[in-house]
């Protein structure tokens, strides 16, 4: 932005003098131009900044943050020169090039790039934090992700590896190669300030790109330089003591990271060979957020009565079901909490052990060595259990062993993958368990979603959802009622998402008299839920709904986060 501008805007009364003084000098300070440093030191918004430009030029403005860009197009001006003169190509129809400029008076410019791509070049004006935002995201360039390092302290990071298997001569290969170091280090904090719960690493045949899931939905942060592929992709097999020679099968590691004033982030790292290199996935075990207080996982209280009911049993089995990543190993830990005595022995077998907790005798599942779920099982009962955890029931030996442990004085709790509680009971039949072994064995089912909390800093008033949406969503008349949904505006504490943390959803299904004599008769998943439900089973749905009337979360995320009650 030239000078011209800056005086205008003091002659609107849209800035002060010593404002505009003060931006000229941070601005010559840092090499900037003025109007990156109006903006930086918060005199005036980007819009209100644009939308002045523009009406003074007799331009039109544009929010590049809105707007996706074809690659072709971004082609036509090379990095440098979109560097250069802070530009960036927006479209192109027939021979002119609309070009994104915060300053359409810069004729140099606007005269270099027409004879450069030999397009008419058409101006629109947007603010200079915005295309260097744009050219950050559409252009491929190690400068300035090293840019962005320069100012970020690693210091404090300390990747624990065991003394053993410390290679001297991988070390110094790290230590020659510092900006990838920093560049991975700077991945994994960025995660742990973003509260992700997994971290992609995905190479593609002309991109790469890193996305960090976020409270269940996926987000691109990065797209680092294609040629810095694959000694990203070295450097985290390093830090997980990885095979780095073997690229052509999966490998499953373990990162421990040491982040100064006594904290420590655990990473679980898979890695998958694909068509144009390793994907890499690291799932973020923080020990110091993990929930062990039952009152607090979104229970409802008759739920949690029930489910702690039934983990207090003297023996029987409690399942916990529901798709990868929905918290079933949280719920487990909290009834191991929950259950974790000195008068009692607990063992647990795991694939892999997501968290060490004290008290507890957990053991990490090796398939190579001929230790599964099976197995570890067997071992359990010759060492005297009184409660026994299994990570997951996969086939009919592991179910067997599991079923007679619940029957002979031992409580069992282990995780399935079925849609809802009334499916599991055909999920074992299936595996080949007896009706009568189910009927006898099982305590409880408990089957749960995550859904997205509303950010609690922008919540507001939703006014798009109608009466219809809420009632065909489930909730009756009397419920809509008076009733106000609510959603997140979006804000810098959750990224402009409305939403921030989740909240588990339950559907707990104890498993009465009345429930083992259908299970007995054979009865289908539908007459079993509908049996539940009559009992007073309140369903994924239902608990979802509840979370909607509480204000907890949208009714996008109830139609996300579970089905309809055909029952």
């Amino acid at each position: 932005m030239n000078e011209r501008i800056g005086e205008l805007l003091v002659r609107e009364n849209l800035l002060s003098a010593d404002q505009l003084t003060k931006a000229r000098e941070e601005a010559a300070a840092k090499g900037q131009r003025l109007g990156a440093q109006i903006t930086q030191l918060g005199f005036l918004d980007e819009e209100e900044l644009t939308d002045f430009v523009a009406k003074q030029y007799g331009v039109p403005s544009i929010n590049l943050d809105d707007f996706d860009i074809d690659t072709e197009v971004i082609e036509l001006i090379p990095q440098e020169v979109a560097q250069k003169h802070t530009v960036v190509p927006v479209n192109r129809a027939g021979s002119t090039l609309i070009l994104a400029t915060s300053d359409p008076s810069n004729i140099f410019a606007l005269d270099d790039i027409k004879f450069l791509t030999g397009y008419n070049i058409q101006p629109v004006v947007a603010s200079e934090e915005a295309i260097r935002r744009a050219i950050e995201q559409h252009y491929e360039q190690e400068d300035m992700l090293e840019d962005v390092m320069a100012g970020f302290d690693d210091t404090d990071i300390d990747v624990v590896q065991d003394a053993d298997d410390f290679d001297e001569a991988l070390a110094n290969r790290e230590a020659e190669d510092a900006p990838v170091v920093k560049l991975v280090n700077l991945i994994l904090t960025d995660a742990i300030k973003r509260t992700a719960s997994d971290i992609h690493i995905e190479p593609y045949e002309k991109t790469f790109r890193v996305r960090y899931r976020i409270d269940g939905v996926l987000y691109e942060v990065m797209k680092p330089p294609i040629k810095l592929r694959n000694a990203i992709l070295s450097r985290v097999k390093i830090m997980a003591e990885l095979d780095i020679a073997e690229r052509r099968l999966p490998q499953d590691g373990r990162i421990k990271l040491k982040l100064g004033k006594g904290k420590e982030m655990d990473f679980r790292v898979s890695v998958l060979p694909t068509l144009f290199g390793e994907k890499i996935v690291l799932r973020l075990l923080d020990k110091s957020n993990l929930q062990l207080d039952m009152t607090k996982l979104g229970f409802e209280q008759d739920q949690l009565d029930d489910f702690k009911h039934s983990i207090h049993q003297p023996f029987g089995m409690v399942l916990v079901t529901g798709p990868t990543g929905s918290g079933k190993t949280t719920t487990l830990y909290s009834a191991l909490s929950e259950l974790n005595g000195v008068g009692e022995n607990l063992s647990t077998a795991e694939d892999p052990v997501e968290f060490n907790l004290s008290g507890i005798n957990q053991v990490q599942m090796h398939e190579d060595i001929g230790l599964n779920f099976a197995a570890a099982l067997r071992s359990f009962l010759r060492q005297d259990p009184d409660i026994i955890m299994v990570g997951e029931i996969r086939d009919f030996e592991t179910a067997e062993i599991a079923v007679k442990a619940a029957l002979t004085g031992h409580m069992v709790l282990s995780t399935l993958h079925t849609n809802d509680a009334p499916s599991t009971v055909n999920r074992l039949l299936n595996m080949g368990i007896e009706p009568f072994l189910v009927a006898s064995a099982v305590n409880c089912i408990v089957a749960q979603r995550l859904g997205r909390r509303i950010c609690s800093e922008c919540v507001e008033d939703d006014p798009e959802v109608s009466r219809e949406d809420l009632t065909s969503a489930g909730l009756s008349e009397q419920e809509v009622a008076g009733f106000q949904p609510k959603k997140g505006a979006g804000c810098s504490l959750c990224s402009d998402t409305g939403f921030k943390g989740r909240v588990a959803i339950y559907e707990v299904m104890v498993m009465t008299e009345e429930l083992k004599e259908f299970v007995l008769n054979g009865a289908s998943t539908t007459e079993i839920k509908r049996e539940a439900i009559r009992g007073g089973m309140m369903t994924l749905r239902r608990s979802a709904l509840n979370k909607l009337l509480e204000g907890t979360t949208t009714l996008s995320e109830v139609y996300r986060v579970s089905t309809a009650d055909s029952a």
